[in-house]
């Protein structure tokens, strides 16, 4: 018994040592090697790694790149993309502001199109990394609610349906392959990031996902998520209903008088979205912010 006590420690022991250097272990030093390549179409990649994923639409005269990753990983990027297809990169869309999908604009070729919804167009020209560029890597085009860049297959759509991650989200349709590249306003099966001070709101992004299902779904097979895997329609509707759902519960806990501790506290994460469970820091700060938005 005393054996298997002392050996059952050592095991323990041993999984939380792996776990705490997998928490120090240093990110990935920027290559193209280190670079996942997913392939969806014969003609469209998404380049994992690095920071948000990134989408690679190879059309009939260059490629279109959607979200460029972290400082560093721009030419990386392009290097990945050699690999692919020798056409060049022409046109270039970022889904919102962050570091992680704006950042690696950069090191990409000056002759590159950059398009990306206005408001976050007025984000990007706030940012460091672009005043260090002296503007290189800021967007060309803008679109307030819709646009279209090209024709028949190389063809692709781009929304704006309000406010949720931040409020210049941009949803990039190809529809000739049934593929939605959604990134962070859908990151994944989880509590969403809201960043208020760009716009964001846990408000808004119920009606404003629920849209993007409403005018996208019918046309869509995948969707490209902005760090977790490809997923469906399906799933879309239901991050809809989880965002619905929390919104509701925390309108419940500001009417009954609890506070934003209480309602963290209290809150249990429904057993119908098993998988979504947030971490505590985000939990907080998406009540926070949610508290202060609702009257």
């Amino acid at each position: 018994m005393r054996r298997e006590l002392i050996l059952g420690m050592l095991i323990v022991a041993g999984g939380l040592a792996i776990a705490a250097a997998a928490q120090q272990a240093p990110a990935p030093t920027p290559s193209a090697s280190a670079l996942e390549v997913n392939k969806l179409r014969d003609n469209l990649f998404v380049l994992i790694g690095g920071g948000g994923n990134t989408s690679v639409f190879v059309q009939a005269n260059g490629v279109t790149v959607v979200d460029t990753k972290n400082p560093g990983w721009g030419q990386p990027v392009l290097t990945k993309i050699r690999e692919l297809t020798n056409k060049p990169v022409t046109m270039l869309i970022n889904t919102h502001t962050h570091g992680d999908h704006v950042s690696g604009n950069v090191e990409f070729p000056a002759t590159v199109d950059i398009v990306v919804q206005e408001k976050t167009a007025a984000h990007m020209k706030e940012m460091p990394i672009f005043a260090k560029s002296g503007g290189v890597g800021l967007p060309k085009r803008t679109f307030r609610d819709t646009m279209t860049l090209g024709s028949g297959n190389d063809r692709i759509d781009l929304y704006y349906f309000g406010r949720g991650h931040t409020d210049g989200d941009a949803w990039v349709l190809f529809p000739a392959l049934r593929v939605l590249a959604a990134a962070d306003i859908f990151s994944g099966k989880n509590i969403p990031f809201l960043d208020y001070n760009n716009g964001g709101s846990g408000v808004d992004i119920p009606d404003t996902l629920m849209k993007a299902y409403t005018a996208t779904a019918k046309n869509v097979d995948s969707i490209v998520t902005g760090h977790s895997t490809v997923m469906t329609p399906a799933d879309l509707r239901e991050y809809v209903d989880f965002n619905r759902d929390f919104l509701n519960a925390v309108r419940e806990a500001k009417k009954s008088g609890k506070t934003v501790d209480e309602f963290v506290k209290s809150w249990t994460l429904p057993a119908k979205y098993k998988g979504y469970a947030p971490t505590s820091a985000r939990l907080q700060a998406n009540v926070e912010g949610m508290y202060k938005e609702i009257p």
